[in-house]
């Protein structure tokens, strides 16, 4: 059984669709900080370059999810879940000018869940 630590909603996958339509491969990063760093932002894939202080969690609809480090140690314990919203998103965010944004929810893993993340990080 894998674990997702990042998943999406069904109107997130929707959303997505329609950006990579518009500009090719996407990519997450949720950095943690204040304003627009506090929400995942979508970028065309060549347009943010990740460092050694951030964390890929995973994909969703083929699109990398990074975090920084430092947020990651907060939210280790709990899959994030990416929804999307009416409303102002980030400004550098792609879905941006479509009146959405998109909005970090999460839910704290299960038992089973945190063995199986501790198996699959010591196969690693």
């Amino acid at each position: 059984m894998a674990v997702d630590k990042v998943t999406a909603t069904d109107a997130t996958l929707e959303l997505m669709e329609s950006l990579k339509k518009r500009h090719g491969e996407l990519m997450f990063h949720q950095s943690g900080g204040c304003c627009d760093g506090s929400a995942p932002m979508c970028f065309a894939a060549d347009e943010f370059k990740v460092g050694d202080s951030d964390v890929l969690l995973g994909e969703i609809s083929g699109a990398p999810f990074y975090i920084s480090k430092d947020q990651y140690e907060y939210w280790k314990h709990t899959q994030l879940i990416i929804d999307v919203v009416d409303g102002r998103g980030g400004m550098f965010s792609l879905e941006g000018p479509e009146g959405k944004r998109f909005l970090t929810r999460s839910r704290i893993f299960t038992e089973d869940e945190r063995e199986e993340l501790k198996k699959e990080a010591s196969i690693v």
